[in-house]
C-alpha cells in the first residue's frame, strides 16, 4: 500500500490531493499549523475511503516542526506533495521584509528541506514521485510570489531529469488561479480577486492533471490550455508587457 505525506493539507489544493490520492488507495500523513482542520479532513477521508490516515500538525516555519516532518519522510513514504504556500501582496516594498523571508523559507527552503529528507528511502527502493505544487506566476515576473514558484519549477525540471532514470520523479504543477480558499486569506472576499471568470481552474481537475502528468514522469505540470497558452505566449513579450498583464488579479 502506497503511502503519501502532503503538507498545507487541511484545505484548498492540499485536501484535494488527499482526497484524490485516497480514493487511489494510497495511506496519508496530513500535515499542516490547524490540528482540528486536519482531523476534519481526515475524519471524511477515512469514511469515505478507509485508508490509514495519520495526522501530523507542523508549522513548517518552526525548526523542530519541520525537522520531526523531515523524520517522518526519513522513515519512508511513497509521495511527497510539497504543498505549503501562502501568497503576499505584490506591493513589495510595502511589506514586511520579515513576512517576506517568511514567504520565501516556507516556499522554498522547506519544499527543500522536505524533498530532500524523502529522496533517500526514495532512491534505495528504485521508486517515488514528489510533486511540487508551484503556478504559472512561475514564469512571469509577478512579484516575490512568482520568483519563489519560479525556484520550485526550475529545480523540479532539474531534479526530474537527475532522479527520474532513478525510478524517482519530480513534477511542478502550475495551476492558475484556483478556486481554493487561497484569495481569502489574503482578505480577499469570492468576486473581489480581479480574476476574469474564465481564468478559474477547479481544484479537482488542477490535482487530476497534476497527478496525471507526475505519473507520466512529465518535469511541469500546466493544467488547462488556456494557462498553456499564456505561458507560451509569455515568452515572446516583453518583460514589461508581461510585467503588466501579470498585474490583473491577486
Amino acid at each position: 500500500m502506497a503511502v503519501a505525506l502532503i503538507t498545507g493539507a487541511s484545505s484548498g489544493l492540499g485536501a484535494e490531493f488527499a482526497r484524490q490520492l485516497a480514493a487511489r488507495g494510497a495511506d496519508l500523513v496530513l500535515v499542516a499549523r490547524d490540528r482540528s482542520a486536519l482531523d476534519a479532513v481526515a475524519d471524511d477521508i477515512r469514511a469515505r475511503s478507509g485508508v490509514s490516515v495519520e495526522v501530523l500538525p507542523a508549522d513548517l516555519l518552526d525548526g523542530g516542526a519541520l525537522a520531526a516532518v523531515e523524520e517522518r519522510l526519513s522513515r519512508g513514504v511513497d509521495v511527497l506533495v510539497n504543498n505549503a504556500g501562502f501568497g503576499l501582496d505584490l506591493a513589495f516594498e510595502k511589506n514586511a521584509i520579515d513576512l517576506e523571508v517568511r514567504h520565501l523559507r516556507l516556499h522554498v527552503e522547506a519544499a527543500m528541506r522536505l524533498t530532500h529528507a524523502a529522496l533517500p528511502a526514495m532512491l534505495e527502493r528504485g521508486s517515488g514521485r514528489i510533486v511540487n505544487v508551484a503556478s504559472v506566476a512561475g514564469f512571469v515576473p509577478r512579484g516575490t510570489y512568482g520568483a519563489v514558484k519560479g525556484w520550485l519549477i526550475s529545480f523540479s525540471r532539474w531534479a526530474n531529469v537527475v532522479y527520474r532514470p532513478r525510478g524517482v520523479t519530480v513534477t511542478a504543477v502550475c495551476p492558475g488561479f484556483v478556486h481554493t480558499n487561497f484569495h481569502e486569506r489574503l482578505g480577499l472576499p469570492p468576486g473581489k480577486e480581479g480574476v476574469p471568470p474564465g481564468m478559474w481552474l477547479d481544484a479537482e481537475r488542477v490535482v487530476r492533471e497534476g497527478l496525471r502528468d507526475a505519473a507520466s514522469g512529465r518535469s511541469v505540470s500546466i493544467p488547462s490550455w488556456r494557462y498553456k497558452a499564456l505561458v507560451a505566449a509569455s515568452r515572446l513579450l516583453s518583460d514589461t508587457a508581461v510585467v503588466r498583464a501579470a498585474m490583473r488579479g491577486r
